[in-house]
């Protein structure tokens, strides 16, 4: 399978289109035939024909401001985006995830730190009081024009996702695991070998379901074409990171220091990927 990249021009392009009311291009999204697996829906757009924003769904996400008007120096792009396509209720802990490791906190979306860096993040969020496991897309069928755009326009891109300690091949007695897959194998790396280093139980990307291995997942349609990471996270591990696992609400002001450690180890590894990244600046000249 080839890997689909998209040129800035071809983003630019679609976002205009899209804002437009006209199609998306395809050099920057196809929209699957059929749901998979047991999707209700095929693609992002064809759930947004039907569920209502607002009610069933929610999109959250930040683009950080970049202002160039130097004429003898063109500065690097983002490199890193975090995103949470499974959010609020459907792979419940993954939205405050997002937003604590792109540096915000989850209660209030306050920055971590001062000097803190910052990341782009795009979060789709189930907002249903229950069926929201209905509205959930494969990552390789996410095709909203600005989480696909924003795929295209960094390095890196750190996906979250929910899973059961079965689906993991977690060993009994042991369900806290989280499986780190993706295409990058460096960013696959440095995020086992932080994550193993703060204490969390690292499982390999083998199962075939959340191995994150496929081109056409949002999380390897980067930049660079060298794709980017998945986190498949169970839900024992997710519950231990808050004080109270029920709710948006509660989740978003109950976060612990379980929480802040899984959080950092991942910031960590981003810090460690962006770093050898600018060491060989030809990555983003070519």
């Amino acid at each position: 399978m080839s890997q689909i990249r998209a040129s800035r021009r071809t983003v630019l392009a679609s976002l205009v289109a899209a804002v437009a009311g006209g199609p998306i291009l395809t050099g920057l999204t196809t929209t699957p035939a059929a749901a998979a697996g047991g999707d209700l829906y095929a693609s992002n757009s064809d759930l947004y024909t039907t569920a209502v924003e607002g009610q069933d769904f929610s999109r959250r996400f930040k683009r950080h401001e970049a202002f160039d008007n130097d004429k003898t120096v063109t500065p690097l792009p983002r490199l890193t985006s975090v995103l949470a396509i499974h959010g609020g209720g459907i792979e419940m802990g993954t939205s405050e995830l997002c937003l604590a490791i792109a540096g915000y906190h989850p209660d209030g979306l306050a920055p971590v730190a001062q000097s803190a860096p910052v990341y782009d993040y795009w979060m789709f969020e189930g907002m249903r009081s229950s069926n929201n496991a209905d509205l959930h897309v494969t990552a390789s069928h996410c095709d909203d024009p600005v989480a696909r755009s924003m795929a295209a326009g960094s390095a890196n891109v750190l996906s979250l996702h929910g899973c059961t300690a079965a689906q993991a091949g977690a060993a009994a007695g042991q369900p806290k695991a989280v499986v780190v897959g993706g295409l990058n194998a460096r960013f696959r790396q440095l995020l086992s070998t932080k994550l193993s280093g703060a204490g969390f139980q690292v499982l390999g990307g083998n199962p075939e379901d959340l191995n994150g291995d496929l081109p056409d997942n949002i999380c390897n349609r980067t930049l660079t074409g060298e794709g980017g990471g998945q986190l498949e996270i169970t839900t024992e591990l997710r519950q231990s990171l808050f004080a109270n696992f029920s709710g948006a609400a509660n989740r978003a002001t109950s976060t612990n220091t379980d929480f802040w450690k899984f959080t950092n180890a991942c910031r960590d590894a981003i810090r460690a990927m962006e770093a050898e990244q600018l060491a060989r600046k030809s990555l983003f000249t070519r």
